[in-house]
């Protein structure tokens, strides 16, 4: 089999676009497919129109946060100021919980992110003659809300031809029918820079409409003269940006407010008025996010002590777990395993858990199989949240199993690798191309590479808890480094590997860096 070389990493890389209906953002579909669009927007005008109040309600992780950033700075341009409420994980619940529903008394409700599944929340704003307006992209369970309207692409009878949006998107799109509506001169494509981030921290697949709302919304970042913004282009020091800049170092941080305290600090930040402003929100994140690091390692070695290798999926618990991080270790254990992770935090009787998967399967509908014992649960393919009393985990463990022994469908896709790596090919112009044709994700993942037979010249380990890898290496006579985080030092003469491939930038010198998924 022939090897990657730069033409042939070209050729695959383009392949990939050539059908896309939504190449250019002139292409995308208009908010008018959506079902229950029109009837919403109206609503919203007759509320501006009579100086009614109106509530904006979030949710804790990015997506969340977000669509609220979204949705409360088009009303300030609109000239409307709005209330808006972001839950507290540990207060309040998920969403349009009845706690919040408790909290307002007039006006008009608008979810963002969420709602979808808010039966009884959205009852006790009916009671009091609140109309409810639902916009979400979470999966539609067999019980709806009575809303005034609900606005989610996942429902049936919904004619907006792409499903797997984010729930910053559909806010977005509300918003451009609102702007239209009233016939207002608010440009839209602004927003990009904050729905990007949304969209990469959903993971979403990054295809089609996706591919071209985020390849517009990495550049618009470049420009972009939002506070948050352009505070973070000076902390990180960053002309250009691509999906793991978002994925792995901004996004992280925004979630590690609703994760640790309080997502309505992350809000402050995207929202925040001056430098001064955003540098003390983020100065707030990046604590919140290294004491998130420290407590999931913590977890995930609690939680690895309990694995039973001969499930098909892991469902474990423990007393006190830190609900804000679960999730993560859900899917750090779900890849580590290859197999579907469920994490539960038990407190006061009452199990809290977070669902993750990369597989065929849609865990909404395998968790659905054991829903007569369960409080609670909500999500989408490949992620969900529930809860349950502990007296029925063992009960929903077993459940889980079962459907999943009877699944025909991958518990774990595999990433697939281009192939074996033309190592004299790696060179700037090899990397452009990588570059080329970001933005990468679900779908239309970043280019993975087979390396045979590296020669190990030396191997450290690096970082503040000396837990990730160098390695440096030589491959076919050219000299590397590689890095692999969270690993343990390996004593070996030669490796086998998947690679991905990063710029490495160090006083004003790029080189190519090889960032190791696996051992072969």
């Amino acid at each position: 089999m022939s090897k990657v070389t730069k033409q042939k990493l070209f050729d695959i890389l383009s392949a990939r676009h050539l059908k896309s209906t939504y190449s250019k953002l002139a292409d995308i579909p208009p908010p008018t497919g959506f079902k229950d669009i029109k009837k919403a927007t109206k609503r919203v005008k007759q509320a501006i129109l009579d100086n009614e109040r109106i509530t904006i309600v979030g949710d804790y992780d990015v997506d969340g946060v977000v669509s609220t950033s979204i949705m409360v700075d088009f009303f300030r341009q609109v000239g409307y100021e709005v209330d808006y409420i972001i839950p507290n994980r540990f207060e309040h619940g998920y969403g349009l919980s009845t706690k919040i529903s408790e909290l307002i008394d007039s006006g008009l409700v608008i979810t963002v992110d969420n709602g979808i599944s808010a039966c009884a929340a959205t009852q006790i704003l009916n009671d009091k003659n609140i109309d409810v307006i639902i916009t979400d992209h979470h999966t539609v369970g067999d019980k709806i809300p009575n809303a005034y309207s609900i606005i989610n692409p996942k429902q049936e009878d919904c004619n907006f031809p792409f499903k797997d949006i984010c729930g910053a998107q559909v806010a977005w799109y509300f918003c451009a029918s609102i702007k239209k509506e009233l016939n207002l001169d608010i440009n839209m494509t602004n927003f990009l820079d904050l729905l990007c981030i949304a969209i990469i921290a959903d993971m979403m697949p990054m295809t089609s409409l996706n591919y071209t709302m985020v390849k517009n919304g990495l550049k618009k970042i470049e420009t972009s003269n939002r506070v948050a913004i352009s505070y973070l282009r000076s902390t990180m020091r960053k002309s250009s940006f691509i999906s793991d800049d978002i994925g792995f170092i901004i996004a992280p941080k925004i979630n590690s407010a609703g994760r640790m305290d309080d997502a309505s600090i992350a809000l402050s930040f995207l929202l925040s008025s001056n430098f001064e402003e955003a540098s003390e929100a983020l100065d707030l994140l990046e604590e919140l996010n290294n004491k998130r690091k420290i407590l999931q390692e913590s977890i995930c070695l609690k939680a690895k002590y309990e694995i039973d290798m001969k499930d098909k999926a892991i469902v474990v618990w423990g007393d006190n777990w830190h609900e804000g991080v679960i999730g993560i270790v859900a899917s750090k254990l779900s890849h580590a395993f290859k197999r579907p992770a469920f994490i539960f935090s038990i407190s006061d009787g009452i199990a809290k858990g977070s669902a993750r998967a990369n597989a065929d399967i849609n865990l909404h509908t395998i968790i659905s199989e054991a829903q007569h014992l369960l409080l609670g649960f909500g999500g989408h393919k490949n992620a969900a949240g529930i809860s349950i009393k502990i007296e029925h985990l063992d009960e929903f463990k077993a459940i889980i199993n079962s459907t999943l022994s009877k699944a025909s469908k991958e518990l774990y896709i595999e990433p697939t690798t281009l192939g074996e790596l033309d190592i004299s090919s790696v060179d700037l112009e090899f990397m452009d191309i990588i570059e080329m044709f970001e933005p990468y994700g679900l779908e239309n993942h970043k280019p993975i590479f087979k390396i045979s037979n590296a020669k190990v010249i030396k191997s450290e380990l690096f970082g503040k808890e000396k837990n990730h890898l160098k390695l440096y290496l030589n491959v076919d006579g050219y000299d590397f480094e590689a890095i692999k985080f969270y690993s343990e030092k390996i004593d070996k003469n030669s490796v086998d590997m998947i690679i991905s491939i990063n710029k490495n930038e160090f006083r004003g010198d790029i080189t190519p860096q090889f960032l190791i998924q696996d051992f072969l």
